[in-house]
């Protein structure tokens, strides 16, 4: 009796228990469910900051990028003409020379002696002839008393000495050349580079080794390659007006210099499949220097009217290329997008987008389609973005 009412008192406490246990659960559990939908939903409604660049309608100009070598436009090794000494130096290494100028000189006395001897040749010839001329005179004064065979003698003399004052002349001339060249000057305006000789030593026209170097810079040329495939564009623009070509530091970062294309070169390489092009550049200031690595941009053609959105805006997915837009309700859509050339941070966009829509072009990782996001239109003064909040 005391076991049955025993065992009734356990299973009614075990009774009221779990009542009680389904009632706490029922109530808090539901509650704190109800809590976290609700804060889930909360986040929800919380916009997403992003930055916003509208798509734009503009001309888009296309640039062919490759790699070039700077030219001299001339080169000239400067070389001594005559034997001699070297008396004076009459540049710094490094320096910028005009045509003409005095780069060196040369010991001149053997020279000017040389050229002394010639004229006073030419004074004892012409002496000579003088005499001759008198001598054939009074034998035409003779008459019948000369023969025939001493006036022809004579007047042979006379040709003979005219004819040698013709050579004397002549080697005036050369000794004046020779002693000209004693001077040497810059054939044509550049910058000088290292010099090779010093003053004392002794230089002859033979030698390979030249004095110093002079390269022409202004104006300056570049060397650099186009694909094959460009090859039609580029003549068909090059027949209209030369093309603009732009010279760039090889980091990319700073341009050096605006020139045009000078040259398309008479045939493609084969094995590279490109063709060679050449530059010319004004080159005033000296950004540009021989032998110089830069990069290059040849402007082919401009397209008119582009669909354009910075290159930001646009990204990879497994499927290909996607923007992310705004829409009027500030609601994220993903649009897949194709994209025909890029450059200078701008993408030119075939298909997918409109002008006047809006892109995002930053906090892209945050969004996805249908996020309701707060837009800041970009600005190059961050100061001046205006912030709108929906």
């Amino acid at each position: 009796m005391n076991k049955s009412r025993v065992t009734r008192w356990i299973l009614l406490i075990l009774a009221v228990g779990g009542l009680g246990y389904f009632g706490w659960q029922r109530f808090y559990g539901d509650s704190h469910e109800t809590a976290a939908n609700n804060a889930q939903k909360a986040v929800s409604r919380n916009p997403v900051r992003v930055t916003v660049d509208p798509v734009e309608k503009t001309d888009f100009p296309v640039y062919l990028t490759s790699l070039g070598t700077v030219q001299a436009f001339n080169t000239v090794v400067v070389r001594s003409r005559v034997d001699g000494q070297i008396d004076k130096i009459a540049f710094t290494e490094g320096q910028l020379v005009n045509q003409g100028d005095l780069l060196a000189e040369i010991d001149p006395r053997p020279y000017q002696a040389a050229l002394d001897q010639a004229k006073a040749k030419k004074e004892q010839d012409e002496a000579n002839l003088a005499n001759t001329n008198l001598d054939l005179q009074r034998f035409l004064k003779l008459g019948e008393f000369a023969t025939r065979q001493q006036i022809d003698t004579q007047r042979s003399n006379v040709s003979q000495l005219t004819a040698q004052i013709a050579a004397d002349a002549a080697a005036i001339s050369n000794a004046a050349t020779q002693l000209d060249y004693t001077a040497i000057k810059a054939p044509i305006s550049g910058v000088v580079g290292l010099r090779q000789v010093d003053i004392g030593n002794i230089v002859n026209a033979a030698t390979q080794t030249g004095i110093v170097t002079i390269t022409q810079i202004e104006p300056i040329t570049v060397i650099f390659t186009a694909p094959e495939e460009q090859l039609p564009y580029i003549n068909e623009g090059q027949a209209a007006q030369p093309l603009k070509t732009i010279a760039i530091t090889t980091d990319g970062k700073k341009p050096l210099a605006e020139g045009t294309l000078a040259v398309v070169n008479n045939q493609v390489d084969s094995t590279s499949g490109t063709v060679r092009l050449k530059a010319v550049f004004a080159n005033k200031d000296h950004a540009l220097w021989p032998g110089q690595s830069v990069s290059t941009r040849l402007l082919v053609k401009t397209l008119k009217d582009a669909t354009v959105v910075p290159d930001d805006a646009v990204q990879h997915g497994a499927e290909g290329l996607y923007v992310y837009t705004v829409t009027g309700d500030n609601k994220a859509e993903l649009r897949k997008v194709k994209v025909s050339q890029s450059i200078d941070g701008r993408s030119v966009i075939e298909q997918g987008l409109s002008p006047g829509q809006q892109v995002i072009t930053s906090g892209q990782f945050k969004v996805q389609p249908g996020t309701l996001v707060s837009t800041a239109v970009a600005s190059s003064n961050p100061a001046q973005s205006k912030v709108r909040q929906e």
